[in-house]
């Protein structure tokens, strides 16, 4: 079973090291860690069709429908988080302070995520 936390989060800017979108950069939108899947902006984009709905009430405009365009889903393992100092891909790890605190810090520099 996949583990509850991942290293990458909500917000951190990512670079994409595998798949057709390898070497693009954007920012996480949305994290799914049971699935080990994490959504960037503007990033695997994928179609889906949709039918029109109407309106639960029945009175005014209901759901549109279409070809929807929307970010698909990318495995953790095919992003890496870019370091703030330099923007370069950097593995993450995660030490504890005196306090008891976590902190994620950039294994390529040492400086803290």
């Amino acid at each position: 079973m996949p583990s509850k936390t991942m290293k990458i989060r909500t917000g951190d800017q990512v670079e994409v090291i595998a798949g057709k979108d390898a070497g693009k950069q954007g920012t996480v939108s949305r994290t799914e860690p049971r699935r080990q899947m994490v959504y960037v902006e503007g990033l695997n984009m994928i179609k889906r069709h949709q039918r029109a709905q109407p309106s639960p009430s029945g009175q005014g405009p209901g759901k549109e429908g279409g070809i929807l365009e929307m970010e698909g889903p990318i495995h953790i393992s095919n992003v890496m988080l870019l370091d703030p100092t330099d923007n370069r891909p950097t593995r993450v790890g995660t030490k504890v302070n005196e306090d008891g605190t976590r902190q994620r810090y950039s294994k390529r520099t040492g400086e803290v995520i």
